[in-house]
């Protein structure tokens, strides 16, 4: 209790002003930026075949997530989501990219990805979706970078990712985390612009 107690006092005196740590009216809710995660250099094949990857995305903003074309789950509610954060953005005439890693590397190959972006509405010219790598390469990628874990299941069709979007800043770092499955995306899209812009 001796501990505790300073340690609440702390808390108290504080105040809130620690959890703004990006743009000034960032919502905390959303905040991971305290966590130093920074996305490794990468380099892949997007849906038109070209190498993509972190020479690209230098100093700019990206938002990014997991997906495979054949996930019977969540993927058919966390794609068209995206697709209306995309819309979001643009519509406020803010420049950044999109940016969807395929789990499922064997099965979407480039073809697969550039019709799937395109059956949901993607505007290709600033989504990307990769490819390019093994199982084993995207599963290290996601651990490394985002500090989630990708595993296939034995037997079935379905592998475990992340449902989260992500939020890369200019320098790398993952400084915002999202619920991809939210449907009422008004405070996410409220935080991506104040975040963004400032």
């Amino acid at each position: 209790m001796r501990v505790v107690l300073p340690l609440i006092m702390i808390a108290l005196l504080s105040g809130c002003g620690w959890v703004y740590q990006v743009g000034s009216g960032g919502s905390s809710e959303y905040d991971i930026s305290k966590a130093q995660m920074q996305i490794v250099d990468f380099e892949f094949t997007n849906q038109e075949g070209s190498p993509f990857g972190t020479n690209q995305l230098q100093g700019q903003y990206w938002l990014t997530n997991l997906i495979f074309t054949h996930c019977p789950t969540v993927c058919p509610t966390m794609t068209p989501n995206m697709q209306r954060l995309q819309a979001a953005m643009q519509s406020e005439n803010i420049d950044m990219s999109f940016v969807s890693f395929t789990v499922d590397p064997e099965r979407d190959t480039v073809e697969a990805l550039k019709s799937y972006g395109t059956n949901v509405g993607a505007d290709l010219e600033s989504w990307h979706f990769l490819t390019g790598y093994t199982v084993d390469e995207i599963a290290d990628f996601a651990g490394e970078s985002l500090k989630t874990p990708v595993q296939h299941i034995d037997d079935s069709d379905d592998i475990v990712h992340t449902t989260s979007f992500f939020l890369i800043d200019p320098d790398g770092f993952v400084i915002r985390k999202y619920d991809g499955l939210q449907s009422n995306q008004e405070t996410i899209i409220k935080d991506l612009i104040q975040t963004v812009k400032n």
